[in-house]
């Protein structure tokens, strides 16, 4: 086979990382290279890939060490039997590669993941020996996020967040069962070992910085995960429920949801078809209830099909929760708790936050929260003010269809 040299290599693994949807650089220490020490920082503007805490778009150069791999799970395109083009980068090349892209000015971090080769600690290893080179060699101050490998000596993946911002390992799906019939090689108790190590090492060194300040960082962006969603039979329930245990247990900073994509050769114990991509949509807006806005998995279940378990796709959760829960609206906008307007449909967590800074100095009429939101329509019914009172409104049986969305044909040559 000839030989491939490293631009080849570059467009096969950047392609493979592209299912891989837990590449966000939220989280990240403020570093710089000002002084005239250092290559790079997580400071500085870039290109529109990821977000930072404060709101900043930044890029990140993403890709595999390589997709080559000796797990053979049915959902991946690089699983150990798909006929695809391998390739592989040596930790000297990603480097390279990093270093000579932020000197461009493309990137402002790598974003790492890989297949397993030879051995969870050999892969590590190598994932490892990037992040070393980049931060002790080259003192590379910007953003790193690597991917761990789930049976990898627990030293090793230490070592991981000692150089990255941020470290992640998949779950890869919703349910025990799923991964035992897709994923045979990977074992969802060990997944979950590893995830609840990196929990206390992260809260062990939080508690180390308090008491000695040179005491080393380690992952301050936290651990993520993500969820393949279609690729087995997990209802939305199953997914949200699952959720909302690993934020618990493992105090994850985010879930990603991943929908399932058919690849070539596909094995025949997989979907034909890939789901709607608005299903993936809807369980980003459940995370998002619950880690903003204050919703218990229960409360967004119950908001789901009570047959097929799945969440509406013409609605979004909070505005199926509130309309399966009609008997706690209206809402008076200048009593009711904070917790209570943020279950309100149509007010986001700004909004909210202004209608309690501003009824401390006047009584808000519906023209008030109106200047505060995008669409007064959508709240009207679920809300009280002292000049509009929805009277039998929020009783109709025809509600659902007066606040849903309105369907729109967009021109393609509109001006």
């Amino acid at each position: 086979m000839a030989r491939l040299d490293v631009q080849q290599k570059l467009e096969i693994l950047a392609d493979a990382a592209k299912y891989d949807a837990s590449c966000a650089s939220s989280g990240s220490t403020k570093r710089t290279s000002k002084g005239g020490k250092g290559i790079g920082s997580t400071t500085g503007a870039g290109i529109c890939h990821a977000y930072t805490p404060d709101g900043r778009c930044i890029s990140l150069l993403k890709i595999l060490l390589t997709n080559s791999c000796v797990f053979d799970c049915h959902y991946c395109i690089n699983r150990k039997s798909s006929n695809v083009r391998r390739a592989r980068f040596t930790a000297s090349e990603v480097v390279d590669l990093t270093l000579a892209f932020y000197k461009r000015n493309y990137i402002e971090g790598l974003f790492l993941s890989s297949g397993i080769i030879q051995s969870s600690n050999y892969t590590m290893e190598q994932l490892v020996e990037v992040a070393r080179q980049l931060r002790e060699v080259h003192d590379f101050r910007g953003y790193i996020h690597l991917k761990t490998i789930p049976d990898a000596d627990p030293d090793l993946v230490h070592q991981a967040g000692l150089y990255a911002d941020r470290v992640s390992i998949n779950v890869e799906l919703p349910t025990t069962s799923g991964l035992a019939r897709l994923a045979p090689e990977k074992s969802a108790e060990r997944i979950d070992g590893a995830m609840a190590k990196m929990k206390s090492d992260i809260i062990d060194t939080k508690d180390a910085r308090k008491k000695y300040r040179h005491a080393p960082r380690f992952a301050p962006g936290g651990q993520s995960t993500q969820m393949i969603v279609g690729a087995d039979s997990a209802n939305d329930s199953d997914i949200i429920v699952r959720a909302r245990g690993l934020y618990h247990d493992h105090a994850l900073k985010r879930v990603y949801y991943s929908a399932f994509s058919p690849i070539p050769d596909a094995s025949s114990v997989l979907p034909l078809k890939r789901p709607p991509l608005m299903r993936e949509h809807r369980l980003y807006q459940s995370d998002w209830l619950m880690r903003y806005y204050g919703f218990e998995a229960g409360e967004i279940v119950s908001a789901t099909d009570p047959v097929t378990g799945m969440l509406p796709l013409d609605i979004d959760p909070k505005l199926a929760w509130a309309l399966g829960h009609r008997d706690v609206f209206p809402v008076d906008i200048n009593r009711a708790p904070k917790a209570m307007l943020l279950r309100i449909p149509g007010l986001g967590v700004r909004a909210v936050s202004g209608i309690i800074a501003s009824r401390k100095w006047r009584s808000l009429r519906l023209a008030d929260v109106a200047r505060l939101t995008v669409s007064i329509a959508k709240i009207r019914p679920f809300i009280v003010t002292p000049d509009w009172r929805p009277t039998l409104l929020t009783d109709r049986a025809d509600l659902r269809g007066l606040v849903e969305p309105k369907a729109e044909q967009f021109e393609l040559f509109a001006a």
